[in-house]
C-alpha cells in the first residue's frame, strides 16, 4: 500500500476526527504537493471510494459529500459555483470520468456514470449516464445495478439452489 491521495486523505480525516489540531493541515499540504490535488480532511468521502492513477489532480470542495465506492479518476473537480451556495452530493457506486467537472449544489444519483470531461452544473438521476459539455443524460439504465456488475467485471451471485447431474450414456467398450 502506497501514500496515494485517498491513502493521506484517510490519515488526516481520522487525526481531525480525533482533535489532532496541526497534523492534518500538514497532510493535506502533502497531498497537494505530491499529487496535485486538493482534498480537505472534513470532506465526507465514504468508505471504499477510490482515486485514479493515486489522485493526480482531484479537486473536492470541503462541503462536498462523496458516497460509498465511487471511482473519482485524475483530473476531477467535484466545487461550487461562482455566487451559489452549497457543494455536489455524489450517490453510491458512481463512475467519474477523467477530467469532469461536477459543480453547484447538485446531486448525482447512485450508479450513475459521469463521461470524461463532462461538466455536470444539474442534478443527475441514479443509473444515469451523462456526457457533455454541459452534461446531458445520454443512457438511463433500468437495472442499474445489473449493468455496474457487468461493467465493472463483477460475478453474478450464485444460485442457491444445488444444480444436479446430467445422466451421461453408457461408455460402449472399444473391439480391437
Amino acid at each position: 500500500m502506497g501514500f496515494d491521495a485517498m491513502t493521506l486523505y484517510r490519515m488526516a480525516h481520522g487525526l481531525r476526527m480525533r482533535g489532532v489540531p496541526l497534523l492534518p493541515a500538514v497532510l493535506r499540504k502533502a497531498i497537494y504537493y505530491l499529487h496535485s490535488s486538493y482534498i480537505p480532511e472534513d470532506a465526507e468521502l465514504g468508505e471504499g471510494t477510490q482515486l485514479g492513477y493515486g489522485g493526480i489532480g482531484v479537486v473536492i470542495h470541503k462541503a462536498a459529500k462523496v458516497g460509498r465506492h465511487v471511482l473519482i479518476s485524475q483530473q476531477v473537480t467535484i466545487g461550487g459555483r461562482s455566487g451559489l451556495e452549497g457543494a455536489p452530493v455524489i450517490g453510491d457506486y458512481v463512475r467519474i470520468g477523467a477530467g469532469a467537472k461536477v459543480l453547484g449544489n447538485i446531486h448525482v444519483g447512485d450508479f450513475a456514470v459521469i463521461g470524461a470531461n463532462a461538466v455536470v452544473v444539474k442534478d443527475v438521476p441514479a443509473g444515469a449516464v451523462v456526457a457533455g459539455v454541459p452534461a446531458k443524460v445520454i443512457r438511463q439504465d433500468a437495472d442499474p445495478l445489473t449493468t455496474y456488475q457487468r461493467e465493472m467485471g463483477l460475478l453474478p451471485p450464485r444460485p442457491t439452489t444445488k444444480l444436479t447431474q446430467v445422466p451421461r450414456p453408457p461408455a460402449q467398450a472399444s473391439s480391437r
